[in-house]
């Protein structure tokens, strides 16, 4: 079940991203399709009527001058509901009782028959009555039943023969008063066990926010001493302790333990910060190297711990990739790579494909080239049609990066792309080495498609981009790869960027 405030967000931001079940549920995880429409639909009967449906409140079929009409009617003729509903038509008997009840209380006694009780609730009015410091008329109405009815139920729970004989013997009184006694303080330490058990399943449940079949005492001594002190104002401590099984030195070392400052609670700001920063695309990794680098010297694990807590997770959707295989055309150039995606400098192997964004504005191509070197994107082009023109500029700015010795070979799939005339007379003309992969078999061209798999995860499925037009969409990917090139750190390259691992190489300036 979700609560008010998660319905009410949820609504928020339906009617936010135009009414998109999927932009919504994207972002927030929850609810189904199905559920979100129902809590709209809601939503707009609560606006319309004033009554808050849409969060959950149960809308009144009858209006408040019905009821009072309906108790008038009660009251003028004769207290008797069946006359009522036949003379109103409406409402159904049980309806009117709680009518009743709520406007006129005390007004009606309630008979012993219209309320069934079990065996034991019959003895525990028994003894409630045979115990009883006000009239019998008092026990009766408190527990709603007749009077007649507690001498019949004691006459049925208790011998007739010793009730007789307990009108002249004070003795034999006194000793079943005293069995009763001990029997009803027998039931209270029952029902007091009871609620402390249900008590501390509510606390593992909501405080420690724990699975419903968790057993308490298989929790830490450290959440056993929280839920303590959490019940400690409704039950001794002693009588948690035990319940809990917990030792009574190990509550105590761990409650001063609490109320020492957490040892991590500046880095856990920071890590914050990290993340944010960078837009919520780093893992614990990247942020254990960033830390490093601000000489902050911390545990790997102790990273990946404090993220797992504040929930800095990094992580998008994966969707299917667009494929801009057309059938065979040109001849198709051999498989030169074969899977050997390392290169001892830059400018010996490329990588190139095409790869597609559906946004609600429309959609968006973006045309690459990754150098197997480092991972860095040479040339790149944003378009939103996939035609010759985009990865032919695409292919013309990377030639103009290379000096006169430099001839990469371009590894790309059999799209139709890279087999029409204008990308190979390019590829002729800079004396360049064309290779292909096998024909519908993305591992050939992995390391692409591990770039694409990147951006996508980091950059487009963590972000909803409704109310985003295709030009605007367009910038902020192109400013991403930027970010990609010249701060993004790899760990694969010591913790750095591609482009300042080049500086350091020495091979840019």
């Amino acid at each position: 079940m979700y609560t008010k405030e998660e319905r009410q967000r949820a609504i928020e931001l339906f009617i936010k991203y135009g009414k998109s079940a999927t932009s919504t549920i994207r972002e927030l995880g929850y609810p189904s399709r199905g559920m979100m429409l129902r809590w709209y639909k809601d939503y707009l009967e609560e606006q319309e009527t004033g009554i808050e449906k849409a969060l959950g409140k149960r809308r009144e079929k009858y209006t408040k001058e019905q009821k009072e009409k309906a108790i008038e009617h009660y009251v003028d003729h004769g207290k008797n509901f069946s006359r009522t509903i036949r003379a109103l038509g409406y409402p159904s008997r049980p309806l009117l009782r709680e009518w009743c009840a709520e406007f006129l209380p005390n007004s009606r006694k309630i008979r012993a028959s219209s309320v069934q009780y079990s065996k034991e609730q019959k003895k525990e009015i028994v003894i409630d009555f045979c115990t009883r410091e006000d009239s019998g008329e008092v026990i009766a109405a408190n527990h709603k039943v007749s009077r007649m009815s507690l001498y019949n139920w004691k006459n049925s729970l208790l011998d007739r023969e010793t009730n007789y004989m307990n009108k002249y013997n004070n003795t034999n009184l006194s000793s079943n008063k005293e069995d009763l006694l001990d029997e009803l303080e027998g039931l209270k330490k029952q029902v007091r066990a009871l609620n402390l058990e249900k008590d501390i399943l509510e606390g593992t449940i909501k405080l420690l926010k724990k699975d419903p079949g968790v057993n308490p005492k298989a929790l830490t001594n450290r959440e056993k001493t929280v839920l303590v002190d959490t019940l400690a104002s409704i039950y001794p401590v002693k009588e948690l302790l035990k319940s809990l099984g917990l030792v009574k030195s190990n509550y105590y070392y761990h409650k001063s333990m609490l109320k020492v400052p957490e040892k991590y609670e500046e880095i856990r700001k920071l890590i914050k910060v990290l993340f944010e920063k960078n837009k919520k695309r780093y893992g614990y990794r990247r942020i254990h190297s960033e830390l490093r680098k601000i000489e902050v010297i911390i545990s790997e694990k102790i990273v990946r711990r404090i993220m797992k807590e504040e929930k800095l997770v990094a992580v998008g959707k994966r969707k299917k990739k667009f494929n801009a295989y057309q059938g065979e055309g040109n001849p198709c150039a051999d498989n030169l790579l074969e899977r050997d995606f390392q290169a001892d400098a830059p400018n010996q192997k490329w990588l190139t494909d095409i790869t597609e964004f559906a946004i609600p504005g429309g959609k968006v191509y973006l045309s690459p080239i990754v150098d197997c070197f480092d991972g860095f994107i040479t040339s790149w082009t944003i378009g939103e049609s996939p035609n010759a023109e985009l990865v032919n500029t695409m292919l013309d700015n990377a030639i103009d990066t290379l000096d006169s010795d430099e001839k990469p070979i371009v590894h790309s799939d059999r799209g139709a792309h890279y087999r029409w005339p204008g990308w190979l007379e390019r590829m002729e003309r800079a004396n360049l080495k064309r290779s292909m992969s096998k024909k519908g078999y993305t591992p050939d061209n992995a390391a692409c498609e591990g770039f694409f798999g990147r951006l996508k995860n980091e950059f487009f499925y963590s972000t909803s981009w409704v109310g985003v037009s295709t030009e605007q969409f367009i910038t902020l990917l192109s400013e991403y790869i930027v970010w990609y090139n010249e701060k993004r750190i790899k760990i694969s390259l010591g913790a750095v960027s591609p482009l300042e691992y080049r500086r350091i190489l020495g091979l840019t300036a």
